[in-house]
């Protein structure tokens, strides 16, 4: 449902050259992007999620939302809710293609925005000012642009700082309210007004980096509600939670928010991580890794980055949880070696238990160029045990693998990821349950 193009506040009022921060927030995106592609799914309660016992709602469209549907929430719980809830696997190619666009869009705006995922990213209008760019209108001219270039909506907050502007961008959208859809106004300006009633009435795990874990102790604290938060001294909160969330939060609780939009914000790590719909075992496992391990390398050369450091974590249906990594002297974006040291790790890792969740995590990230790349990981071993002579042959074998690997990614980028697969893919375990879940590397963070 498109929302109607007003805001709760004048786009003239001078105060708007105090709230130059944005927040654009794409509206249930992947839900939306299946609706988009395939018409028939209009006006009926669709979700992106995994569709098994173990699965979880990514995204969900206003229709299922209606249901109590909502992200998060456990796939057997929303079919209880929704039982004609239409769960799609997700595909991760397509919400990227779109994200792309999206970002796209805002730097035609402002060159100064920080991508937050796929679908949302703060807008930093402070130098367009000049220009005569006030914010409201052009969070206006932006959310239009993005409905006619892509047929999909979002929601924009415009305010002073990051902390109102992600909060502005929720009411921005429309709501579920009693089962009953109501329309968001698109764009939500945050007044000074507005600023001091949410202070008072909001309760904490609305604010941004509030979890369920945090909120929980908070509320042990008797801190319920961001006003608590005003009357607590930082070194007591410390004592709960930690110096850096206690200093952010008596911070939030002022209604300040330091934080500036950094447009080159750096990606800390990639990573990807599976929940399987049938536990693996053994050598399914290892299958598993091994396609972790493509999907990780081709996304750290697609950022033109490599890994020092490869992590991998392994859960158990009994829940409990192993993790193991190495960091190496150089940098890695080759599957074969990523799954080489994946393996090395999984080798002290019990996998004769039923293994629920495999993970493989990339950090000490550095760009391209900035360190020897290694396309395998017993290049040394050979080139050491060769004959004299030998070792170029090994050094050829190494650009003639990089080659083809670029190759392969070309056909994929222009083809689809589905249009190359490796053999030893074909017929594993790890297959035949590929499209119950979904959606490639998790978020940068």
């Amino acid at each position: 449902m498109r929302p109607s193009a007003t805001s709760n506040s004048p786009s003239e009022d001078p105060s708007l050259v105090e709230a130059p921060i944005l927040h654009v927030d794409l509206d249930a995106f992947f839900a939306s992007v299946e609706i988009l592609d395939d018409p028939r799914l209009v006006g009926r309660p669709v979700a992106v999620g995994g569709a098994g016992e173990r699965g979880v709602i990514a995204s969900a469209s206003y229709e299922a939302r209606r249901y109590g549907v909502r992200s998060a929430m456990a796939s057997v719980t929303a079919l209880r809710r929704c039982p004609g809830l239409i769960i799609l696997p997700g595909r991760f190619e397509r919400y990227e293609e779109l994200s792309a666009q999206f970002h796209g869009l805002i730097g035609e705006l402002t060159s100064r925005y920080e991508p937050l995922g796929l679908d949302e990213a703060f807008c930093d209008l402070r130098g367009l000012q000049r220009h005569g760019v006030r914010p409201v209108p052009a969070a206006h001219e932006l959310a239009e642009r993005i409905r006619s270039v892509m047929s999909l909506e979002c929601g924009v907050g415009v305010a002073r700082n990051k902390l109102f502007a992600k909060l502005a961008s929720r009411e921005a959208k429309s709501k579920v309210l009693a089962g009953r859809l109501v329309p968001g106004p698109g764009v939500f300006y945050v007044d000074p007004g507005t600023e001091t009633r949410w202070l008072a009435e909001l309760p904490v795990r609305a604010l941004w980096g509030v979890g369920p874990a945090t909120a929980a102790k908070l509320d042990q604290l008797g801190l319920g509600f961001v006003r608590d938060l005003a009357r607590v001294s930082e070194a007591d909160l410390s004592a709960h939670l930690g110096s850096a969330m206690a200093s952010t939060l008596v911070s939030f609780a002022r209604g300040e928010d330091p934080r500036e939009v950094l447009s080159d914000r750096p990606v800390k790590s990639l990573g990807h991580e599976q929940t399987f719909g049938r536990s693996l075992v053994g050598s399914d496992v290892l299958d598993a890794a091994r396609t972790h391990a493509g999907v990780l390398a081709r996304t750290l050369r697609e950022r033109g980055l490599l890994a020092r450091t490869l992590s991998v974590i392994v859960r158990y249906d009994e829940r409990d949880e192993v993790r193991r990594s190495q960091t190496l002297a150089f940098g890695l974006d080759d599957e074969e070696a990523l799954y080489a040291l994946a393996e090395a790790l999984l080798g002290s890792v019990d996998l004769a238990r039923s293994v629920r969740l495999l993970g493989l995590h990339a950090s000490s990230l550095l760009l391209r160029g900035q360190s020897q790349i290694q396309l395998r990981l017993d290049v040394d071993d050979a080139e050491a045990a060769a004959p004299p002579g030998a070792a170029s042959s090994a050094q050829d074998a190494q650009v003639e693998r990089e080659a083809l690997r670029d190759a392969v990614d070309e056909i994929r980028r222009r083809f689809g990821q589905g249009a190359l697969t490796r053999v030893s893919e074909l017929g594993t375990a790890l297959a035949r349950q590929r499209g119950a879940h979904a959606f490639g590397p998790s978020r940068a963070r």
